[in-house]
């Protein structure tokens, strides 16, 4: 199993062995503590999620407030993705940027999404199944999204037509997010990792 830290702070592409044979497939898709040692803490595992969505359909980008956040390990168990990853943290030297990882179900790698990032993900195929590890449970009061056609985050989906659903649709842009104050703060982010770190 590789990591390999993408350029926003915490954000990692994880590559497992693979071990194939005619028989089929076999492969450690997650170690805990391979990536409490890259990371710097455990992932506690809250809740596990699977979403289905049709070629084309964009989702996200979604984040939760800081604390507590929401940290994501993320695969693709079917079909193919490409997954997005924004920094959503005010005061980030990064913020603004996103980073695009294709998931799929050939060389089967994930991402770890660290508190305080936005997540979005577009369907290449058909059936495209994700299945998401989370740090926290769901939080409907405590969860948000920004527009993922938004301009000024000028991610390059590969979809002619984008399916969104109406509640992403609705979604603020990234300066209306900011003039709200709904985005999370860098330094909240940093020192609750810390916290993270100290007890894990």
């Amino acid at each position: 199993m590789k990591f390999r830290e993408l350029g926003i702070e915490g954000v990692f592409e994880v590559s497992p062995q693979l071990h194939g044979d005619p028989r089929g497939l076999f492969t450690e898709w997650y170690r805990f503590d391979k990536l409490a040692q890259v990371v710097g803490h455990p992932l506690r595992l809250a809740q596990a999620n699977l979403s289905v969505s049709s070629r084309g359909v964009v989702r996200g980008i979604h984040f939760a407030d800081v604390p507590p956040g929401q940290a994501k390990y993320v695969t693709c168990v079917r079909g193919a993705v490409l997954d997005v990853i924004v920094d959503l943290r005010v005061g980030s030297p990064t913020f603004g940027r996103w980073e695009g990882v294709r998931l799929d179900d050939v060389d089967r790698r994930g991402v770890y999404i660290p508190e305080g990032m936005g997540h979005g993900f577009c369907a290449l195929t058909d059936d495209a199944t994700l299945s998401y590890l989370c740090s926290e449970t769901y939080s409907p009061t405590g969860e948000h999204g920004v527009h993922p056609m938004d301009p000024d985050l000028g991610i390059e989906w590969p979809a002619d037509t984008p399916l969104l659903s109406a509640k992403d649709t609705a979604a603020p842009s990234l300066a209306e997010a900011i003039s709200t104050g709904l985005l999370p703060d860098y330094e909240t982010c940093r020192t609750f990792t810390e916290g993270l770190r100290s007890t894990g």
